[in-house]
Parts: structure tokens; sequence; C-alpha cells
């Protein structure tokens, strides 16, 4: 594999308090110094003067739709978008058909993402079928290698099975994520209820949903001593939840995505579906206090909830699936929402994409510390693009980022010290 130099970048390494000019030595796949000025012969260089290098980003939810639901999106093509936004690291959630709760399709989706250009950690159903009346084998999870538990794109409805749930995940060493979301109350919602669903005429989600079981799962999760981790968070409800947990010294951790911090349910007027998504769009005063939770350490973690659907399924607004997908430009909307309105700087947004969440999976990434896997974003922070649907490397392109001027690309990933993506 031999040696390679990415040279003269502005290094961003949260994980080591670095930020300036320096030099970053990649051996045999693995980060071998960072030093302002390396000497060492080496077989390549990137010279990267006026770009930012970082660990590159981890992202811990993220739909892949394979097996089952390939037209929408497949493990390579998933993968191909997640370089191109500089994500080396994923995570995969278990809505798959099959669902991810056995051993033969674990073992397909690891095989098939060996093949492919980023590293695919699995995530199994909390429930067989994720249908939420028995267990999933959390032991036969710990020996294939999942990284975490969860049912999402449905909540698990019984307290008591997530209970078991957290119990079981402690004793396996697995991580519990939660799609919080009370189905009895959305009661056939597709958007915030709010003044913009009422003016549409269409059922909306009471934010209740999501606050209700948040505040259940930090209850379980204080009982039982076990962390819980709370998905794609969009309440400020949820938020104060979670901030008032923390204090107290509950296991609790939360992420969200750049949808919930950049715009408020007024984009639905246009009746679009490729601006539903679940949980929906809020308020103004709920991205205030998403954007506050980022700010105070309250969320953790910045997630894209990639989540593909084909163009003929969105067509028709009040009918259509939700989700949008992000993997390509969640590292662009974050500098262009959070750190070039000077909300955050460059380093925190790397801790909160990238750091962070490979801590909180407890996987091998987040970091250019010496010995580490040589896993790199080369960022340029300088340009402005218009995000282009049909552009974007995923089969699907329902990204509620559509034609919205973004800030950053990246120029090149490296996964394993090899150039797996760069800019065209």
């Amino acid at each position: 594999m031999g040696n390679m130099l990415v040279r003269n970048g502005r290094v961003v390494d949260p994980s080591q308090g670095i930020d300036g000019q320096a030099d970053v030595l990649m051996e045999d796949g693995k980060i071998v110094k960072i030093e302002e000025k390396i000497t060492d012969r080496v077989d390549r260089v990137l010279e990267a003067r006026g770009l930012t290098v970082t660990p590159g980003l981890v992202d811990m939810h993220v739909h892949l739709r394979d097996p089952g639901l390939t037209y929408k999106e497949d493990i390579h093509t998933g993968c191909g978008a997640a370089v191109a936004g500089g994500v080396t690291s994923l995570l995969c959630m278990p809505n798959t058909n099959p669902v991810t709760d056995s051993e033969k399709v674990i073992r397909y989706i690891q095989d098939t993402a060996g093949r492919a250009r980023a590293k695919v950690y699995v995530c199994g159903a909390v429930t067989q079928g994720m249908k939420g009346e028995r267990l999933a084998d959390f032991a036969l999870y710990k020996k294939l290698g999942v990284a975490a538990v969860s049912d999402d794109g449905r909540p698990v409805e019984s307290a008591e099975m997530m209970e078991k749930a957290l119990e079981a995940a402690q004793e396996n060493g697995l991580l519990v994520t939660s799609h919080c979301e009370d189905l009895r109350i959305i009661n056939g919602g597709i958007m915030n209820k709010g003044a913009v669903s009422e003016a549409l005429g269409v059922p909306g989600m009471d934010r209740l949903s999501e606050d209700s079981i948040t505040e259940r799962e930090i209850r379980l999760a204080e009982k039982t001593g076990t962390r819980v981790h709370i998905a794609h968070v969009s309440t400020k409800g949820s938020v104060g939840l979670i901030r008032a947990a923390k204090k107290r010294g509950v296991k609790v951790t939360a992420e969200t995505c750049p949808h919930y911090f950049a715009y408020t349910d007024e984009k639905l007027r246009s009746r679009d579906a490729d601006y539903r998504m679940n949980p929906p769009l809020r308020e103004k005063e709920d991205v205030e206090a998403v954007i506050a939770g980022i700010l105070d350490g309250t969320i953790d973690c910045i997630v894209t909830d990639h989540a593909p659907h084909a163009k003929r399924e969105k067509a028709d607004f009040e009918k259509a699936p939700n989700g949008t997908v992000g993997l390509e430009t969640s590292l662009a909307a974050g500098i262009r929402f959070l750190v070039e309105p000077g909300i955050l700087t460059m380093p925190e947004l790397i801790r909160l994409m990238s750091t962070n969440p490979a801590r909180i999976l407890g996987i091998p990434a987040g970091s250019l510390k010496p010995g580490m896997p040589a896993d790199l974003a080369v960022i340029d922070e300088r340009i402005r693009w218009t995000v282009l649907p049909e552009r974007l490397n995923s089969k699907s392109k329902n990204t509620v980022f559509k034609f919205e001027q973004l800030k950053g690309r990246v120029r090149y990933t490296f996964v394993d010290g090899e150039i797996v993506y760069v800019m065209r």
C-alpha cells in the first residue's frame, strides 16, 4: 500500500485538540503522524494548501434500503453518496426487506459492504421483524459484530419491551437507538401539527408524539442504568427533556439532522413531499431549541437520517412516504447554517459529525491519532454550490436541500489511506 503525505492543509481533529496548518502522514492504511512539516520520504503527496483536513465523517443514522428495496438505494450507491459527502463510516438502519434481524441478512450486508467505498456498520432490529412482539437475538448480534439496535422507522411501542431491550443491550454491549414517536398521538399525521398543516388542510403530527416517548426512554434508561440514544431530535420539548436528564446523570445521548436546524414547516406550503420526513420539520421555536441543544452539548451529534425514496413515490404530497436523502449535503449544510453564521466553529462541527458519533458507537473512527485508520475528508470550505438533485450520487433524489446554495465541498475522501472519492 505504501505511504502518502497530505501536505499544508488546515488539520482539524477535535479528538486531539488540533486546529492548524500541518502535514498528515499515512502508511499501510493507518495514520502515522501529524506535524507542522514532515520531511519523510513518501510515495505520494497530496497538496492541501487552502483546504481543511478532518477525520472522515461518521453518520450513525443511514437507510441504505439493502436488501429488498434497492430501487431506492443499495449499499454501493449509498456508500458512493457517503464518500462524496466526506462520510467514511456509517450505521445502516434495519428497516430493510427482510428486516435486519438474522444472521443471513447481517452477513449479506457485511459481505456486500466489504466491496463498497465506505465502512458500513450494522444496526440490528430491537424486535423480531420490527413487530414489537419478541426481542431479537442480541447475543447473536454481539457475535456478529453488530454495533447498535433500533426499530427505527417506527417506535418500540411497549415500554416493557423497551426495558427488556435496554437490559439485553447492556448485557451484550450494544447501543439502543430509539425512534421516539407515539403512533397513537400521530394518528395518521403527515407533517407538523400547527398553523401550516391547518392552512393546508392535512392531518398533523403533534410534537407530544416525540416528547412522550423521549420522556419514556429517559425514564427507562434511568431505571435500568443503561445508555440510550435518542434519534433525530426535532422538538423544543425533547431537547429540554434530554438536557435535564443529562444534568441528572442519565446515560442518554442524542442526535439531530441538518434539516431540523435549517428549515421550518413553512417549506411545506409548496405541498412538495420532498419536505416531508419523520419526525417532520417543526416551527421556529423548535429550530432555535435544536440549535441551543447543539451549542450546550445536549445534542451530541449531527446525522442525516438518509432516507431515499423513488421520484414516483414522492409525487403525491399526501400519500408519499416520509424521508429525505442527506449524505452528500450534511457537511455543507452544517457549514452553511452553523459555521458561516458563527454559531459553531469548524472544529465544533467536526466533533458533532465525526468524533462524537464514533465515540458513541465505539468504532475506530473520528480521530487522526497515530495508529487510527487513515479515514480522512479533505474539504474546500470556500466553495459555494447549488444542490442539483439529478447530480447527486444517490439513486434517489429526494433532498430537502434541493436548489439551496450550500457552502463547502469535499474534494477528496480517504478510506484506509486510499482515495475513494475525488470531486469532479
